[in-house]
């Protein structure tokens, strides 16, 4: 029996906030259902507590944004001690999820048996990386539960808002679309990386063109994973005009092999931005690649707040 001051099991209750009235209201927020898949983040790379530290931020904006939603961590390469691996969990996923019906059902609960995927297997990857995806997918196959894998985060809008973020953190770009102020070290030529080869270049183009429209500055994409993709973008820009370049990592940071970006800033010459990590807009894409591949209403973005 729960009590004002909270359950008697000790347990935290969430007590109801009173609906505001008016044209103005808040909607309510949209809750996860009852017995929905998990949502399992694919996270490639080497694992680390950094990396780890990093997941658990993406899937903390996912929670924050579908209340009741159960979210979990797959390391692609974990090790199933303090980095489970996406295998594991989704085999564990798929237990968990028939032991909740069947513990619901002794108890008289009138509760639906589970339908679809016991799972929505979501990467975390700004673009398309043909060898982690299909190692992803082997992952999904290999652990024998009903999960659908969802396509990469991008191309989108919300990333082209994080890398000019991340670059005006940097010192590298304005921080305002309207340009009413300078800073002195705002880069001319942005140079987008990424990793994939040219496929994840193609896509990466898409979203730098949404970024040059931000800035009002070029950009050009470049694979970090194929030789002298950099250089040669780098020397493209620079007859093209820009004398100042700047170097915007168009990923969330784990799938980068260590390395690879400090080889890239020699061969460029240049400074450059933090890749784009937990910025709020990753934990938001992930959720709406769940929430789309369930058919939930996701929460508008830009609700008015009074």
């Amino acid at each position: 029996m729960s009590t004002p001051t909270g359950p008697a099991s000790g347990l935290p209750v969430r007590m109801p906030r009173p609906r505001q009235s008016g044209r103005h209201r808040r909607p309510e927020p949209v809750a996860a259902p009852e017995g929905a898949s998990a949502l399992v983040v694919a996270v490639p790379g080497t694992p680390s507590a950094a990396v780890r530290g990093l997941a658990e931020e993406v899937v903390s904006i996912a929670r924050s944004e579908l209340p009741g939603l159960d979210a979990v961590i797959g390391f692609l390469d974990g090790d199933d001690s303090e980095y489970p691996t996406l295998q594991n969990v989704l085999a564990g996923t798929a237990v968990l999820r028939t032991e909740r019906y069947e513990l619901a059902k002794a108890a008289g609960r009138e509760v639906a048996e589970p339908e679809g995927p016991a799972a929505v297997v979501v990467p975390l990857l700004a673009g398309p990386d043909s060898g982690l995806v299909t190692r992803i997918g082997q992952a999904v196959a290999d652990s024998g539960a009903t999960a659908e894998l969802t396509d990469v985060l991008g191309p989108h809008p919300l990333l082209a808002e994080g890398l000019h973020v991340r670059l005006s953190e940097a010192g590298l770009a304005r921080a305002d679309r309207a340009r009413l102020f300078t800073v002195a070290t705002a880069a001319d030529g942005i140079i987008l990386a990424t990793v994939g080869g040219k496929e994840a270049v193609q896509t990466a183009g898409i979203t730098g063109m949404l970024l040059a429209a931000r800035l009002a500055v070029p950009v050009m994409a470049a694979a970090l994973d194929e030789e002298g993709s950099i250089a040669a973008v780098a020397q493209e820009l620079r007859e093209a005009g820009s004398t100042q370049l700047a170097l915007a990592p168009y990923l969330v940071g784990p799938e980068l092999p260590e390395g690879l970006l400090e080889a890239a800033l020699k061969e460029a010459d240049c400074a450059a931005a933090e890749p784009l990590g937990a910025y709020p807009a990753i934990g938001k894409l992930v959720l709406s690649k769940y929430t789309a591949a369930l058919g939930i209403p996701a929460q508008p973005q830009g609700t008015p707040t009074h």
